[in-house]
Order: C-alpha cells, then sequence, then structure tokens
C-alpha cells in the first residue's frame, strides 16, 4: 500500500483537500495527513467543523457516513512534530500533495524554510526528486506569488492550481471539486474514475 503525504493549509477551498484524502483512501493508499492551524480555522468558516490538532481522527475529515477508510489508512501527523516518518528522505513516499497550499506555505517552500512539518515533508520530496504537487487556491496572482510558483516549479514541483473545466458539464460544486482531485490523482498515478475525460463521451 503506498504512502502519499497530503497537507491541508489554510487557503480557501478545504474541500478539495478532504475529498481527495476521501479517494485516495478509497483507492486502498496509506494517507499521511498534516494539517496547519490555519487550515482548522477555514475548516470552521467553510465547512463549520471544529477540530482539534492535538487528537485529529478520520472521521472528523470525512463526509459523514464515508466508507472509505475501508480500503487504505490514514495517519496524523501534527504539524509540529518533526520525528514523524514523512520529515525523513528515508521514509518511502509515492508523492506529497498539498490541498489547498496558502501562500505563505508555498513562499516558505520555495525559501527553503522548514518551520513546520508541512515544509519539512515538502522540502524532503524537493531534495528526494519525488512527486511534490501544490495546489494554490487564490486569486488574483501578485508577481511575488508567481515567482514563488516558478522557483517550486524549476525545483521539480507540479504547480496544480484548483482551476475546474467545465467540459465535463459540472451539475454541482461535487463535480467540480472532482475535477480537480481527479487531476491530482493523475499524477500521482492514483486510477480514479470521477470526472469524464476530455474526447470521451
Amino acid at each position: 500500500m503506498s504512502n502519499i503525504v497530503l497537507a491541508i493549509t489554510g487557503a480557501s477551498g478545504i474541500s478539495y483537500g478532504l475529498r481527495l484524502l476521501e479517494v485516495l483512501l478509497a483507492a486502498e493508499r496509506s494517507v499521511h495527513v498534516t494539517l496547519s492551524p490555519a487550515a482548522t480555522e477555514v475548516m470552521r468558516l467553510e465547512l463549520e467543523r471544529e477540530v482539534d490538532l492535538k487528537s485529529l481522527t478520520l472521521i472528523d475529515l470525512l463526509p459523514s457516513g464515508s466508507t472509505a477508510d475501508v480500503g487504505g489508512h490514514m495517519y496524523y501527523h501534527h504539524y509540529q512534530d518533526f520525528t514523524a516518518g514523512i520529515a525523513s528522505g528515508s521514509f518511502p513516499t509515492a508523492g506529497m500533495v498539498i490541498c489547498p497550499c496558502s501562500m505563505g506555505t508555498l513562499a516558505s517552500i520555495a525559501s527553503g524554510l522548514s518551520s513546520n512539518l508541512i515544509h519539512r515533508a515538502a522540502d524532503v520530496h524537493l531534495k528526494e526528486r519525488r512527486k511534490l504537487i501544490v495546489v494554490p487556491r487564490e486569486t488574483p496572482l501578485s508577481s511575488i506569488q508567481l515567482g514563488k510558483m516558478k522557483q517550486l516549479s524549476d525545483a521539480g514541483a507540479v504547480i496544480l492550481p484548483a482551476m475546474p473545466g467545465f467540459y465535463h458539464q459540472p451539475q454541482s460544486i461535487a463535480d467540480m471539486i472532482d475535477f480537480v482531485v481527479a487531476r491530482i490523482c493523475d499524477q500521482l498515478g492514483v486510477d480514479v474514475d470521477l470526472t469524464r475525460r476530455w474526447g470521451t463521451a
């Protein structure tokens, strides 16, 4: 069961990260999850859900009634826990996703800072030449933010903004979320059937 790291930070669009977790678990992946304090605030504002970073569980993150945990496993790591396996290059993973990724997190990683576990795990994926997928959700973008994205792209990261397509004729917000989640899964090599692809009936 491949290890995938999922970091959720304090950008708007928390539902992208939570849906990605659900889909990866349904695909029988081991998902190592870490959240920033700002992510919990966004979760409270956008989804009216309160979570405690000291004792986070799968039930706190998945929709009620979800059975996604049957196939895969979630492992939670506190954002200040540098003893977590994902802080080391010796811990094998199939990639890391930061979804959604705040501009502060993006800038910290691009600048080589490791002030928390999210930054450190991302730095590990870059230095080990593993897949790092950054999902920014911000608009408009300043030249500073665009520059930091280019720095990360040049270092090997995939910049995958949360920009839903419309050619699959989405009927709901969930359809738009699934479009982005499917593109992330494509980058991870996780086969999912969430949305109609271009050129298919």
